[in-house]
């Protein structure tokens, strides 16, 4: 009987034993990887149609040529030119320009007033005053000429701006910088009896010489240098620029700038900038080039003599806030002597333009 309990009871085990396993079997391993799944597909962005964030496909517009009407003064303003005017004929630049050279200031600032040019290379004081004359309608882009005046007479005890006292000076440049730059130099010398006489071209002036060489000039190369080639007797008694160094507390002067209408400005931008690139390339050739060019232009009558001419006659292109520095000082000199003669008030800021 005992036995067959037994017997009983370890059958009952292994019935239980293979119930547990086969629920062992049938549980999922919890150390299994998870069943793989293909993942949703990511959808592909809008594309956006904001032009302001879309990159342009088209191609930026090519400039177009501008024509550039140019006036000019006769002498070392359009000198420093020459070269450009050369390269716009042969059709070498990327504007075409038409160039006028007159042989009186007023001729050019008159052309500036009507907008009859574009840019004009004028006395440095008469840009400030046409900077008030349209209402602040102009700015300056450029220095192009600094000292350039010089004393000429066969009298050989004038040495400095003092031996003027007494005497009568013959020049041009009436109410522009000749007249202006050597009535400061005799304010600041103590010289107060000396007459102005005026001539309206430089070529007057140079037959008064030729006609007595004990007369007294003040004349700007390149005429000082030509008076002197016609007539040995002549002499330079003196610079204007080194007087003017000698009395002006470091300020230097300027002769002739170069100036923009605004609304030229504003609407060709990028010709100006143009134009101011061919400007320092022209005032850099070689003297030896623009000699020839000076006489093809009727500025002067002989190549030897514009080449002797050349050195002196201050030609630059001086720009940005260089030209500022040297221009406003310039002014303020003029100002300080004689408030009419940079036309009654000093420009502002907006008359510089310095890129």
């Amino acid at each position: 009987m005992k036995r067959i309990v037994a017997i009983v009871l370890a059958l009952a085990m292994l019935f239980a034993l293979a119930a547990c396993a086969a629920e062992v079997k049938d549980e999922p391993k919890t150390d299994d990887p998870a069943p793989q799944t293909d993942p949703e597909p990511t959808p592909e962005p809008e594309p956006t149609t904001d032009p302001t964030t879309e990159p342009s496909t088209e191609p930026e517009p090519a400039p177009e040529p501008v024509n550039v009407r140019v006036a000019s003064l006769k002498g070392p303003t359009t000198m420093g030119i020459v070269a450009l005017r050369d390269k716009a004929e042969k059709g070498e630049t990327f504007d075409s320009y038409t160039f006028d050279m007159q042989t009186d200031a007023s001729a050019v600032a008159a052309q500036v007033v009507a907008g009859e040019a574009d840019i004009a290379l004028v006395p440095a004081n008469l840009a400030a005053v046409l900077y008030k004359r349209t209402e602040c309608g102009v700015a300056v882009i450029d220095i192009n000429t600094l000292g350039v005046l010089y004393c000429v007479t066969g009298d050989e005890s004038i040495t400095s701006v003092k031996d003027l006292a007494g005497k009568t000076v013959v020049l041009t440049g009436q109410g522009t910088t000749p007249e202006y730059s050597l009535r400061y130099l005799l304010e600041k010398n103590g010289v107060t009896d000396c007459e102005l006489e005026f001539k309206s071209e430089a070529t007057e002036v140079a037959a008064v010489l030729a006609a007595d060489p004990t007369k007294i000039a003040v004349l700007p190369q390149p005429f000082a240098t030509v008076a002197q080639v016609q007539n040995t007797e002549l002499h330079e008694a003196f610079s204007l620029s080194d007087e003017w160094d000698a009395v002006s507390d470091g300020s230097r002067m300027v002769t002739g700038v170069t100036i923009v209408r605004k609304a030229f400005l504003e609407e060709h931008p990028e010709a100006v900038a143009r134009f101011l690139e061919e400007h320092a390339a022209s005032a850099a050739a070689e003297n030896a080039d623009k000699a020839a060019l000076i006489v093809k232009y009727g500025i002067i009558e002989k190549e030897p003599v514009a080449n002797k001419a050349l050195p002196k006659c201050g030609i630059v292109c001086i720009s940005g806030d260089e030209m500022k520095a040297a221009l406003s000082g310039y002014l303020g000199v003029l100002y300080a002597a004689d408030p009419t003669s940079v036309g009654g008030t000093l420009p502002a800021d907006d008359f510089y333009y310095v890129g």
